[in-house]
Protein backbone atom coordinates (compact mmCIF):
# COMPACT_ATOMS: atom_id res chain seq x y z
CA UNK A 1 0.00 0.00 0.00
CA UNK A 2 1.56 3.41 -0.92
CA UNK A 3 1.15 6.49 1.55
CA UNK A 4 -1.24 8.92 1.05
CA UNK A 5 -0.27 12.40 0.56
CA UNK A 6 -2.07 15.86 2.18
CA UNK A 7 -3.75 17.60 -0.41
CA UNK A 8 -2.65 21.09 -0.99
CA UNK A 9 -4.50 23.74 -1.26
CA UNK A 10 -3.10 24.84 -4.60
CA UNK A 11 -0.01 24.94 -6.93
CA UNK A 12 1.74 27.73 -5.15
CA UNK A 13 2.54 25.27 -2.67
CA UNK A 14 4.81 23.42 -4.65
CA UNK A 15 5.65 26.29 -7.13
CA UNK A 16 9.11 27.07 -5.82
CA UNK A 17 10.31 23.52 -6.24
CA UNK A 18 9.61 23.65 -10.06
CA UNK A 19 10.95 25.38 -12.68
CA UNK A 20 8.56 23.72 -15.60
CA UNK A 21 5.03 22.12 -15.89
CA UNK A 22 4.05 20.26 -18.26
CA UNK A 23 0.13 20.36 -17.91
CA UNK A 24 -2.77 18.39 -18.91
CA UNK A 25 -5.26 20.50 -21.19
CA UNK A 26 -8.76 18.46 -20.96
CA UNK A 27 -9.74 18.04 -17.37
CA UNK A 28 -7.25 20.11 -16.01
CA UNK A 29 -7.74 23.74 -17.90
CA UNK A 30 -10.91 23.14 -19.57
CA UNK A 31 -13.84 20.17 -20.21
CA UNK A 32 -14.61 21.24 -23.15
CA UNK A 33 -16.79 23.51 -22.87
CA UNK A 34 -15.43 25.92 -21.18
CA UNK A 35 -12.32 26.76 -19.12
CA UNK A 36 -11.81 26.75 -15.55
CA UNK A 37 -10.94 29.86 -14.69
CA UNK A 38 -8.92 28.78 -11.49
CA UNK A 39 -6.60 26.30 -13.24
CA UNK A 40 -6.02 29.45 -16.32
CA UNK A 41 -5.09 32.23 -13.29
CA UNK A 42 -2.38 29.27 -11.53
CA UNK A 43 -0.40 28.50 -14.59
CA UNK A 44 -0.69 32.42 -15.51
CA UNK A 45 1.11 32.92 -11.87
CA UNK A 46 2.98 30.07 -12.42
CA UNK A 47 4.65 31.53 -15.57
CA UNK A 48 4.46 35.13 -14.12
CA UNK A 49 6.97 33.74 -11.02
CA UNK A 50 9.58 32.73 -13.70
CA UNK A 51 7.99 29.00 -14.58
CA UNK A 52 7.58 28.02 -18.00
CA UNK A 53 4.38 25.96 -18.83
CA UNK A 54 3.87 23.46 -21.58
CA UNK A 55 0.62 22.27 -22.55
CA UNK A 56 0.70 18.54 -23.18
CA UNK A 57 -2.50 17.13 -24.62
CA UNK A 58 -4.05 14.03 -26.08
CA UNK A 59 -6.23 16.17 -28.66
CA UNK A 60 -6.00 14.14 -32.17
CA UNK A 61 -5.39 17.45 -34.05
CA UNK A 62 -2.14 19.42 -34.61
CA UNK A 63 -1.27 22.38 -32.42
CA UNK A 64 -2.16 25.51 -34.60
CA UNK A 65 -5.99 24.22 -33.90
CA UNK A 66 -5.97 23.65 -30.44
CA UNK A 67 -4.00 27.73 -29.66
CA UNK A 68 -7.82 28.79 -31.50
CA UNK A 69 -10.01 26.57 -29.40
CA UNK A 70 -8.22 27.36 -26.32
CA UNK A 71 -8.98 30.95 -27.21
CA UNK A 72 -12.71 30.41 -27.59
CA UNK A 73 -12.60 28.63 -24.62
CA UNK A 74 -11.38 31.24 -22.67
CA UNK A 75 -7.64 29.68 -22.00
CA UNK A 76 -5.96 32.72 -22.74
CA UNK A 77 -2.30 32.34 -23.89
CA UNK A 78 -0.66 34.32 -20.81
CA UNK A 79 -0.85 30.68 -19.24
CA UNK A 80 1.23 28.99 -21.13
CA UNK A 81 4.88 29.11 -23.51
CA UNK A 82 3.63 26.28 -26.22
CA UNK A 83 1.63 22.98 -26.80
CA UNK A 84 2.17 19.65 -27.76
CA UNK A 85 -0.39 17.38 -29.44
CA UNK A 86 -0.94 13.53 -29.94
CA UNK A 87 -1.82 14.92 -33.03
CA UNK A 88 1.52 16.65 -33.64
CA UNK A 89 3.05 13.59 -32.77
CA UNK A 90 0.65 10.99 -34.86
CA UNK A 91 1.42 12.88 -37.70
CA UNK A 92 5.06 11.31 -37.72
CA UNK A 93 3.39 8.10 -38.05
CA UNK A 94 0.77 9.17 -40.97
CA UNK A 95 3.55 10.17 -43.09
CA UNK A 96 4.63 6.68 -43.61
CA UNK A 97 1.23 6.10 -45.85
CA UNK A 98 2.14 9.02 -47.79
CA UNK A 99 0.25 8.57 -51.48
CA UNK A 100 -1.84 5.63 -49.76
CA UNK A 101 -5.42 4.98 -48.60
CA UNK A 102 -6.11 5.42 -44.81
CA UNK A 103 -9.58 4.64 -43.53
CA UNK A 104 -10.49 7.34 -40.72
CA UNK A 105 -12.50 6.99 -37.84
CA UNK A 106 -13.96 9.82 -35.91
CA UNK A 107 -15.58 13.08 -36.57
CA UNK A 108 -16.22 13.74 -40.43
CA UNK A 109 -14.09 16.94 -41.11
CA UNK A 110 -13.12 18.00 -37.37
CA UNK A 111 -9.88 16.13 -37.71
CA UNK A 112 -9.16 17.37 -41.08
CA UNK A 113 -6.11 19.22 -40.03
CA UNK A 114 -4.23 15.91 -38.80
CA UNK A 115 -3.53 15.00 -42.42
CA UNK A 116 -2.92 18.25 -44.04
CA UNK A 117 -0.12 18.11 -46.13
CA UNK A 118 0.35 14.03 -45.39
CA UNK A 119 -0.60 13.04 -49.20
CA UNK A 120 -3.14 10.65 -47.78
CA UNK A 121 -6.06 9.21 -49.80
CA UNK A 122 -9.38 8.30 -47.11
CA UNK A 123 -11.39 5.49 -48.15
CA UNK A 124 -13.78 3.02 -47.35
CA UNK A 125 -11.93 0.03 -44.64
CA UNK A 126 -12.22 -2.15 -47.64
CA UNK A 127 -9.38 -0.56 -49.95
CA UNK A 128 -7.48 1.36 -47.14
CA UNK A 129 -3.81 0.20 -45.76
CA UNK A 130 -4.26 1.54 -42.05
CA UNK A 131 -6.97 2.76 -40.04
CA UNK A 132 -6.71 6.12 -38.35
CA UNK A 133 -8.81 6.98 -35.27
CA UNK A 134 -9.02 10.27 -33.88
CA UNK A 135 -12.29 9.24 -32.14
CA UNK A 136 -15.68 8.02 -31.99
CA UNK A 137 -17.55 9.33 -34.78
CA UNK A 138 -20.20 11.19 -32.32
CA UNK A 139 -19.86 11.83 -28.21
CA UNK A 140 -22.98 9.38 -28.34
CA UNK A 141 -20.94 5.98 -29.35
CA UNK A 142 -19.53 3.35 -26.90
CA UNK A 143 -16.74 1.41 -28.47
CA UNK A 144 -18.94 -1.70 -28.80
CA UNK A 145 -20.91 -0.18 -31.28
CA UNK A 146 -17.89 -0.54 -33.26
CA UNK A 147 -17.16 -4.26 -33.13
CA UNK A 148 -18.50 -5.16 -36.58
CA UNK A 149 -16.26 -2.60 -38.32
CA UNK A 150 -13.60 -3.74 -36.01
CA UNK A 151 -14.13 -7.51 -37.29
CA UNK A 152 -13.76 -6.24 -40.92
CA UNK A 153 -10.39 -4.22 -40.22
CA UNK A 154 -9.17 -7.42 -38.26
CA UNK A 155 -10.03 -9.24 -41.30
CA UNK A 156 -7.77 -7.23 -43.67
CA UNK A 157 -4.84 -7.19 -40.73
CA UNK A 158 -5.10 -3.50 -41.02
CA UNK A 159 -2.64 -1.73 -38.26
CA UNK A 160 -4.59 1.11 -36.37
CA UNK A 161 -2.97 4.47 -35.80
CA UNK A 162 -5.02 5.88 -32.51
CA UNK A 163 -4.52 9.68 -32.93
CA UNK A 164 -5.89 10.00 -29.25
CA UNK A 165 -4.38 7.47 -26.60
CA UNK A 166 -7.36 8.68 -23.71
CA UNK A 167 -10.33 6.34 -22.86
CA UNK A 168 -12.42 9.07 -21.86
CA UNK A 169 -12.78 12.61 -20.68
CA UNK A 170 -14.85 15.04 -19.21
CA UNK A 171 -17.14 17.18 -21.39
CA UNK A 172 -19.11 19.41 -20.27
CA UNK A 173 -20.87 17.76 -17.02
CA UNK A 174 -20.57 13.72 -18.74
CA UNK A 175 -17.95 11.74 -19.49
CA UNK A 176 -17.47 10.69 -23.13
CA UNK A 177 -15.40 7.79 -24.58
CA UNK A 178 -12.40 8.71 -26.59
CA UNK A 179 -9.52 7.19 -29.30
CA UNK A 180 -8.21 5.03 -26.70
CA UNK A 181 -11.34 2.88 -25.96
CA UNK A 182 -11.59 2.12 -29.57
CA UNK A 183 -7.88 1.45 -29.92
CA UNK A 184 -8.41 -0.97 -26.51
CA UNK A 185 -11.23 -2.55 -28.11
CA UNK A 186 -9.02 -3.38 -31.26
CA UNK A 187 -6.12 -4.75 -29.26
CA UNK A 188 -8.27 -6.88 -27.46
CA UNK A 189 -9.59 -8.38 -30.74
CA UNK A 190 -5.89 -9.38 -31.78
CA UNK A 191 -4.80 -5.64 -34.04
CA UNK A 192 -2.53 -4.16 -33.94
CA UNK A 193 -2.86 -0.45 -32.30
CA UNK A 194 -0.03 1.93 -32.73
CA UNK A 195 0.18 5.44 -30.28
CA UNK A 196 2.18 8.41 -29.73
CA UNK A 197 0.34 10.61 -27.33
CA UNK A 198 0.31 10.87 -23.77
CA UNK A 199 1.25 8.43 -21.79
CA UNK A 200 3.93 7.05 -24.86
CA UNK A 201 7.73 9.25 -24.59
CA UNK A 202 7.32 10.97 -27.78
CA UNK A 203 5.06 13.51 -26.86
CA UNK A 204 6.76 14.35 -23.60
CA UNK A 205 10.58 14.31 -25.29
CA UNK A 206 8.89 16.91 -27.01
CA UNK A 207 7.28 18.82 -24.35
CA UNK A 208 10.25 18.70 -22.56
CA UNK A 209 12.21 20.24 -25.04
CA UNK A 210 9.95 22.86 -25.91
CA UNK A 211 9.89 23.87 -21.93
CA UNK A 212 13.73 24.13 -22.37
CA UNK A 213 13.73 26.44 -25.61
CA UNK A 214 10.91 28.40 -23.04
CA UNK A 215 13.27 28.65 -20.83
CA UNK A 216 17.02 29.31 -22.55
CA UNK A 217 18.48 26.75 -20.89
CA UNK A 218 18.89 22.85 -19.70
CA UNK A 219 16.36 21.90 -17.62
CA UNK A 220 16.83 19.04 -14.82
CA UNK A 221 13.91 16.72 -14.64
CA UNK A 222 13.68 16.77 -11.10
CA UNK A 223 12.33 20.48 -11.15
CA UNK A 224 10.08 19.53 -13.79
CA UNK A 225 6.22 18.93 -12.55
CA UNK A 226 3.53 17.17 -14.34
CA UNK A 227 -0.04 18.19 -13.89
CA UNK A 228 -2.85 15.66 -15.40
CA UNK A 229 -6.00 14.06 -14.45
CA UNK A 230 -5.79 10.57 -15.94
CA UNK A 231 -3.76 7.54 -14.14
CA UNK A 232 -3.44 5.49 -17.36
CA UNK A 233 -1.59 8.32 -19.24
CA UNK A 234 -0.79 11.19 -17.21
CA UNK A 235 0.54 9.03 -14.33
CA UNK A 236 1.83 6.69 -16.30
CA UNK A 237 3.63 8.98 -18.84
CA UNK A 238 4.95 11.46 -15.86
CA UNK A 239 6.62 8.37 -14.10
CA UNK A 240 8.28 6.63 -17.38
CA UNK A 241 9.27 9.67 -17.94
CA UNK A 242 10.66 10.59 -14.84
CA UNK A 243 9.12 13.27 -13.48
CA UNK A 244 6.89 14.66 -10.46
CA UNK A 245 2.95 14.65 -10.69
CA UNK A 246 0.57 16.74 -9.35
CA UNK A 247 -3.22 14.65 -9.40
CA UNK A 248 -6.02 16.37 -10.44
CA UNK A 249 -9.04 14.87 -8.68
CA UNK A 250 -12.48 16.28 -9.80
CA UNK A 251 -12.19 15.34 -13.56
CA UNK A 252 -12.91 11.66 -14.41
CA UNK A 253 -12.26 10.01 -11.72
CA UNK A 254 -14.08 12.34 -9.41
CA UNK A 255 -17.07 10.24 -8.75
CA UNK A 256 -14.90 7.59 -7.42
CA UNK A 257 -12.50 9.66 -5.35
CA UNK A 258 -15.39 12.08 -4.14
CA UNK A 259 -13.64 14.85 -5.44
CA UNK A 260 -15.61 17.43 -4.25
CA UNK A 261 -16.64 16.29 -1.06
CA UNK A 262 -14.58 14.30 1.70
CA UNK A 263 -11.84 12.89 -0.58
CA UNK A 264 -9.91 9.77 0.87
CA UNK A 265 -5.86 10.70 0.18
CA UNK A 266 -5.08 6.43 0.73
CA UNK A 267 -7.84 5.79 -1.94
CA UNK A 268 -6.06 8.33 -4.24
CA UNK A 269 -2.87 7.16 -3.55
CA UNK A 270 -3.88 3.48 -3.94
CA UNK A 271 -5.46 4.61 -7.23
CA UNK A 272 -2.10 6.23 -8.64
CA UNK A 273 0.29 3.49 -7.18
CA UNK A 274 -0.29 1.36 -10.32
CA UNK A 275 1.31 4.13 -12.62
CA UNK A 276 4.77 4.18 -10.35
CA UNK A 277 4.36 7.97 -10.45
CA UNK A 278 5.49 10.40 -7.52
CA UNK A 279 2.81 12.37 -6.44
CA UNK A 280 3.90 15.46 -5.49
CA UNK A 281 0.27 16.56 -3.74
CA UNK A 282 -3.15 16.85 -5.26
CA UNK A 283 -6.21 18.89 -5.17
CA UNK A 284 -9.50 18.59 -7.45
CA UNK A 285 -9.42 21.34 -9.49
CA UNK A 286 -6.18 23.11 -10.56
CA UNK A 287 -5.61 26.27 -8.86
CA UNK A 288 -3.24 28.55 -7.40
Amino acid sequence: MTSPLPAISGLADLAGRYDAVLSDVWGVVHNGVEAFPSAVAALAEFRQAGGKVVFITNAPRPSGPIVEMLDRLGVHRGAYDAIVSSGDATRTMIAKYRGKAIHHVGPATEDDALYEGLDVRRTGADEAEVVVVTDLDTDDDTPEMYRTRARLWLSRKLPMICANPDRVVEHGDKIIYCGGALGDLYAAMGGMVLMAGKPYQPIYEEAFRLAEQAAGRPLDKSRVLAIGDSVRTDATGAAQFGIDLLFVTGSIHAAELDAFGKPDPQAIADLVAPSRAHMAGFLPRLSW
